[in-house]
């Protein structure tokens, strides 16, 4: 980062009442000793709001494979111009579905969800995901790429192997599980693909996040061992003593650890977040029953957690309020529980499910209160699966979303143990009548502005404005000016009053 203030921020915790009567606690927040860090805000200045939009199987985007080039940009224009305008500020693109790419990959082939053929790349050619990051932070939106670090194949295929696909390089490692087939996670040729692809995406690509979500070893099939023998006997044959299961998770937590260490000394400012499966291990929560993803998916999601492997966790908590078996609440604070590195929880919401009569716009509603309610424990937004929702406004939820959930804009949370360090402050600022100018930035350092607005004895973020804009036309009032870093550290302000 260039040009950094001297200033360390103060860590302030702020709660108020929304307009429309539900009780908002906003977020924990690192600014700056100043005139607007004395008042609390009517919403959340800062919050993650993020939307996944799948690739796998053409869940949101593209709609179908093989579309022409500039249909598929179109579609995903439509996703960004909606997340704008419906205040979302990430969108979580799924980039790696099957050790394939929607990206110009020079390691694995081209993705058949994209071209309608694995290993067919684009005509004419473009790149996906750098079209993805460019219009997504025009847009102040967040691009966080999303990786499936062990799936090869989702039943029903899409297409045969390509030649350079991992399953045709290693078929010992390539198993046929269930409907899917799944690479080994205990191979070291496996791994080092993994985690090559993920650093290869980091350094060469503008993106703010790696993401991950909750496949590791597959879902276990009924009745079916996942066939890795071949890989075990070997590590026991080389001295290894653990038994399989404590192999397996080994396997895992060695990925996220050498994951995550790789990101950071990459770029120390991009986010490392994972989705895991909403229970850790049923009855660890008070009255949880459920699927136990440390012992079927030998994830050990809490060890990461308090070692603070990654920047953020949004555990997917599929379930409503209510049922005392799985319930949003009950989960969603145990995992704020296990959180001793201070790491931000975005819960992750269902929002598909509002297409059943039993799920109104309301379950989500009343989810992400719940999420907001518990800002001091660094719950600080939520993701929702998936954007085809929003796309296709199931149950007039656009509307409910823009008057009652995110009727303002907010700026990402900030993670001090990445940077804490805030820009400079806009520089030239002049008001002739109603128009604000100021200088262009050219330390590099800004992704955008923040524009408050003060009403009463409170102070709201009204607008994010590109890091490109020089000028806003406003209205009377009295108006403060922020540069905000790609954290989300926002600068001194300046203040000034429209009349």
């Amino acid at each position: 980062m260039q040009n950094r203030l001297l200033q360390r921020p103060k860590r302030l915790v702020w709660a108020s009442l929304m307009a429309v009567g539900l009780l908002l606690s906003q977020i924990f927040a690192y600014l700056p000793n100043t005139v607007l860090a004395q008042m609390p805000a009517v919403y959340p200045a800062h919050e993650f709001r993020g939307v996944w939009a799948a690739t796998v199987a053409n869940i949101d985007w593209p709609s179908q494979p093989g579309l022409p080039v500039e249909k598929q940009k179109a579609e995903l224009l439509t996703i960004l111009n909606k997340m704008q305008e419906l205040n979302l500020n990430a969108l979580v693109l799924q980039v790696r579905p099957n050790f394939d790419a929607l990206y110009n990959s020079q390691i694995e082939p081209w993705s058949g969800w994209l071209t309608g053929k694995q290993g067919v790349a684009p005509n004419p050619f473009y790149d996906p995901l750098e079209f993805a990051i460019a219009e997504s932070h025009k847009r102040n939106i967040e691009l966080h790429a999303w990786i499936n670090p062990y799936r090869a194949q989702l039943s029903p295929a899409d297409g045969s192997f390509a030649p350079n696909h991992i399953a045709k390089k290693f078929p010992q490692y390539a198993y046929t599980y269930g409907k899917n087939v799944w690479m080994d996670p205990g191979a070291k040729e496996v791994q080092d693909q993994t985690y090559n692809v993920l650093l290869d995406i980091v350094k060469r690509y503008d993106i703010d996040a790696i993401h991950i979500d909750d496949y590791f070893y597959p879902y276990p099939v009924d009745g079916v061992e996942f066939p890795d023998y071949a890989t075990y006997d070997a590590y026991r044959a080389n001295g290894g003593t653990l038994g399989l299961e404590d192999w397996r998770r080994q396997n895992v937590n060695q990925m996220i650890q050498r994951l995550s260490q790789g990101i950071h000394a990459a770029k120390p400012y991009v986010k490392f977040g994972i989705s895991p499966f909403g229970i850790y291990r049923p009855g660890k929560a008070p009255g949880i029953v459920g699927f136990d993803q440390y012992a079927g998916l030998y994830a050990d999601v809490k060890l990461w957690l308090q070692q603070g492997w990654l920047d953020y966790l949004s555990p997917q908590l599929y379930w409503k309020i209510d049922p005392p078996k799985q319930s949003y609440p009950v989960l969603l604070d145990w995992w704020l529980q296990q959180n001793p590195k201070g790491r931000h929880i975005y819960a992750g919401n269902f929002l598909s499910q509002i297409k059943n009569a039993d799920w109104p716009v309301s379950e989500i509603q009343n989810q992400v209160n719940i999420s907001r309610q518990r800002v001091n424990q660094l719950s600080l937004g939520n993701i929702f699966f998936s954007m085809k929702i929003f796309r296709d406004n199931v149950k007039g939820v656009n509307e409910i979303f823009k008057t009652s959930v995110y009727p303002t804009p907010a700026l990402p949370p900030r993670m001090p143990w990445l940077d804490n360090q805030p820009p400079n402050p806009p520089a030239g600022v002049q008001l002739n009548g109603r128009t604000l100018t100021w200088q262009a930035d050219s330390s590099g350092d800004v992704r955008s502005w923040a524009l408050y607005l003060q009403r009463g004895n409170l102070w709201q973020l009204v607008r994010v404005l590109n890091r490109d804009t020089t000028a806003v036309t406003l209205y009377p009032g009295n108006f403060v000016l922020r540069a905000v870093d790609r954290l989300g550290n926002e600068s001194a302000e300046q203040v000034f009053s429209v009349q």
